[in-house]
């Protein structure tokens, strides 16, 4: 000790660096990934990099599917508006959905009978080769209305051959999601409907092994799926072309298109190679989308882009039933307990949701300690305890799950009943979201929240708006809470739920700047003002080593 190799006072010469591991001194592998367990280094406590479990095989657990409820059949009745011109007719059911033979067999595989709203117009509308903005409540079946004509275009256009094992893969299609579960989800959509088909889907995102990743990716990739850092920086890397791209989808378009995230996409929409918006397609999902970030999105999109909305945009659904407790901060823990006490008779699943992380660690031991088996999820647990904590609430092992944000946009996570906003969010549109991850498909569910209003009466106005939408019960002393707000607005930062077309409106709004909530927007990459020039190192991954 007490020296560099360079400067070895032991016969080192300075010249060349020591060859193998600096653990064991064996070659043929980096330190970080030492099978002998070699003692040294400055990062012995470091984790090693993760590598998340390859996904199922057994088709019964592929072609697992959420179970559509007593209220499914009223979807035929939401009401639906499409603006632009010359939009196509929908479609009645999956038989006009020009599918492949093959996909549309592992779209009767996964239990899908019939087409919901944003299904039967999404659907026609991307076969038709338009760009689309589309809008309809969570739980309605955004994914498959992106996917299923994406990949019937991907068989229709030619499928360009995924070259196994070349430096650099060129998809014609990448879907981009705000969370790292969000887009392991669209994954795994991806892969079922692909499933016997040649179209190789891929995923990639933060907080996992970044060699591991490189090797799926270089089997070959069809469609890329992927948080923007990680995507940003393979494609800085030369590890992923845009050359042959078709087809561009953001999920949750609202938050990828804010202002806190408006470089991020800039830079993949320009990045080398990237066809131009009249040649690819662009399509954007999402359950809110205000005027202001309409806007912001028209800068991407075709100018003959149609703009769909179903049922009410930026509102709950009418399959939760909301409810409202006025509490003081001093009596939330208790209240919660209550409200969790049925939970080992009921089996129900539970998702509480909090704002800060240290919080979601803190009230996961409260029922832990009363033999309520509880988990958590945020952005500051490492990747594979998330993945984990997400497997146990869907199994049942841990049926109350308590999460940040993290856990809000666009997860699919089967038979959850109850839904706890332990702490309200600062904005209505993340109250949607999160109220969302129940009364899915049809299901009915149930939402509770905790309103202080020393905190919360900037919310009043725009919760009051949203139960009346939803034919919720509103209660007096909200009322009052309402009336009694100043400045507050039903939209996010005084903004508008975007339910019509911007371009017929004329509304304006401010844009927010970038969140401070538990999201994953520079996830494994550079934020858009260090990013690297010239496909040099971002500096952005702290998992893995690139050589």
């Amino acid at each position: 000790e007490g020296h560099m190799w360079r400067d070895c006072p032991t016969g080192g010469d300075g010249d060349s660096r020591p060859k193998g591991c600096f653990k064991c001194g064996e070659e043929g592998h980096m330190s970080r990934e030492c099978p002998n367990g070699g003692a040294g280094g400055d990062n012995d406590d470091r984790p090693p990099p993760y590598i998340p479990p390859p996904p199922p095989e057994d088709e019964e657990l592929i072609y697992q599917s959420t179970q559509t409820g007593i209220n499914f059949n009223k979807y035929d009745a939401i009401k639906v508006e499409v603006s632009g011109e010359n939009w196509p007719n929908p479609i009645t059911s999956f038989d006009d959905a020009k599918l492949p033979d093959t996909v549309g067999q592992n779209v009767l595989k996964s239990g899908y009978e019939k087409p919901t709203p944003v299904q039967k117009y999404s659907i026609p509308i991307v076969n038709n080769n338009r760009d689309l903005m589309a809008c309809a409540q969570t739980g309605s079946g955004k994914t498959a209305a992106f996917l299923l004509p994406v990949l019937s275009g991907m068989f229709r256009n030619g499928l360009k051959s995924a070259d196994s094992f070349s430096e650099s893969q060129t998809p014609q299609a990448i879907v981009v999601g705000p969370t790292r579960e969000l887009v392991n989800q669209i994954y795994i959509e991806a892969r079922k409907f692909a499933r016997g088909t040649m179209i190789q889907p891929v995923v990639v995102y933060g907080g996992t092994s970044v060699r591991s990743q490189l090797a799926n990716l270089s089997r070959g990739c069809n469609m890329l799926i992927a948080t923007p850092g990680r995507l940003l920086d393979f494609i800085d890397r030369g590890k992923v072309s845009c050359e042959c791209v078709e087809y561009i989808i953001l999920d949750e378009a609202d938050r990828m298109l804010d202002m806190g995230f408006e470089p991020e996409i800039r830079r993949l929409l320009g990045a080398p190679g990237m066809p131009d918006k009249n040649t690819r397609h662009t399509l954007m999902f999402s359950a809110t989308s205000p005027d202001d970030i309409q806007k912001l999105a028209h800068e991407f999109l075709r100018d003959d882009f149609l703009f769909l909305t179903v049922g009410r945009v930026g509102g709950a659904c009418s399959d939760v039933t909301q409810a409202m407790i006025q509490i003081d901060h001093s009596e939330k823990r208790d209240k919660l307990m209550e409200l969790l006490s049925d939970v080992p008779t009921t089996k129900a699943r539970t998702l509480v949701f909090v704002d800060t992380k240290r919080n979601a660690d803190f009230l996961a031991t409260l029922p832990s300690q009363e033999n309520l088996p509880t988990t958590s999820i945020h952005g500051d647990r490492q990747q594979r305890e998330r993945e984990m904590a997400l497997v146990d609430f869907k199994n049942g092992t841990c049926p109350i799950l308590i999460a940040t944000s993290v856990a809000a946009r666009g997860l699919d996570i089967p038979k959850v009943e109850h839904v706890i906003n332990y702490d309200l969010p600062s904005e209505i549109d993340e109250y949607v979201h999160r109220i969302g991850r129940t009364g899915r498909c049809g299901n009915l569910g149930t939402a509770t929240s905790f309103y202080d209003d020393s905190k919360d009466g900037t919310l009043a106005r725009s919760l009051v708006k949203v139960l009346s939408d939803a034919q919720q019960e509103v209660p007096d002393w909200l009322e009052t809470c309402a009336l009694g707000a100043v400045g507050t607005h039903h939209g996010p930062k005084g903004g508008r739920f975007g339910a019509r077309d911007a371009r017929t409106t004329g509304a304006s709004g401010g844009r927010s700047n970038r969140e401070t909530g538990d999201y994953d927007y520079n996830d494994g990459g550079t934020s858009a003002g260090n990013a690297p020039q010239g496909g040099g190192a971002s500096g952005g991954f702290s998992d893995d080593e690139w050589n």
